[in-house]
C-alpha cells in the first residue's frame, strides 16, 4: 500500500506549487522550515488520499513521518488522527506515545496545528497533563508549539487552566510562531469566556510580545484593542 500511496503523490506533484509552498513555509537555510521538501500538493488532495490509506500500520506511518517530504508527513498525521478517533483506549494510548516519539518529525506549524489537539490534547483531557509543561520548556520550537496547541482540546471543553499556565510560561519565548500560537489560544479562551481571557491579559499584557497580544485581542472592539495596544 505504501508504494502505491507514494506513486499517487508523485503523480499529483506540481513543481510550481512546490516552489510557492517552500517559500511560504520558510524552508531556506537558517529559517524555521529549513530542509523541508514539498511536492506541491493541496491539502484537500492529501485528505482524499489519506482516506484511501487508513489501514497503514504505525510502522508504515513511521516511514512517512521520517521523510523530508512535507506531504508524506502531513498524510501520515491525517491517517494517525483517523486511527486515533476509531481506536479503543489501548489503541489511543499507543498512538499518543507514537506521536510523542515523533515530535521532531512534526516540524512545521501546519503539521502541529492539524494534529496536536486531536491526538495529544484529546488523550490528555482526563489525564495528567504535566507532559505539556515539559514540552513547553523544550529547546525544540515544534515541541513548544505542540504543547500550547494541544490545549485547544481543553478549551473546547471550557477548561482553561492548562492554556493559561502554558501561556504564562511562554510569554518570554523568542519565536514569533510561539507568540502567534499563544495569542491564538488566548483568543479561543475569549470566545468561551472573555472575562477569563481579560483577567490574564490585565496581568500580563504589558510584557506580552506585540504579535501575541494582537492575536489575543483580535475579536475585541476597536476601542478596547487600541487601549491594550497602547499598553495603557
Amino acid at each position: 500500500m505504501l508504494p502505491q500511496l507514494k506513486k499517487e503523490l508523485r503523480q499529483l506533484a506540481d513543481p510550481h506549487k512546490a516552489e510557492i509552498l517552500s517559500g511560504f513555509f520558510k524552508t531556506a537555510k537558517g529559517q524555521y522550515g529549513e530542509g523541508d521538501c514539498f511536492l506541491g500538493i493541496t491539502v484537500p488532495q492529501q485528505r482524499q488520499i489519506a482516506k484511501k490509506y487508513q489501514n497503514l500500520s504505525l510502522r508504515q506511518l513511521q516511514e512517512l513521518l521520517s521523510s523530508r517530504i512535507h506531504e508524506y508527513r502531513l498524510i501520515a498525521l491525517l491517517i494517525l488522527i483517523s486511527k486515533y478517533r476509531t481506536a479503543d483506549d489501548s489503541g489511543r494510548e499507543e498512538i499518543c506515545f507514537f506521536y510523542l516519539n515523533n515530535t521532531k518529525q512534526i516540524n512545521n506549524w501546519d503539521l502541529v496545528d492539524l494534529s496536536a489537539h486531536h491526538i495529544l490534547g484529546n488523550y490528555l483531557r482526563e489525564k495528567d497533563s504535566s507532559i505539556l509543561r515539559r514540552l513547553a520548556k523544550s529547546e525544540n520550537l515544534w515541541e513548544r508549539r505542540i504543547a500550547i496547541m494541544s490545549t485547544f482540546a481543553f478549551i473546547k471543553e471550557h477548561r482553561f487552566e492548562d492554556t493559561l499556565h502554558l501561556a504564562a510560561l511562554l510569554l518570554n519565548d523568542k519565536h514569533d510562531l510561539i507568540h502567534k500560537a499563544v495569542g491564538w489560544m488566548l483568543r479561543e479562551i475569549g470566545k468561551k469566556d472573555q472575562k477569563v481571557e481579560e483577567q490574564f491579559l490585565r496581568k500580563h499584557y504589558q510584557k506580552m510580545p506585540r504579535i501575541m497580544l494582537r492575536y489575543a485581542i483580535e475579536r475585541f472592539d476597536k476601542r478596547k484593542r487600541r487601549a491594550y495596544l497602547q499598553r495603557i
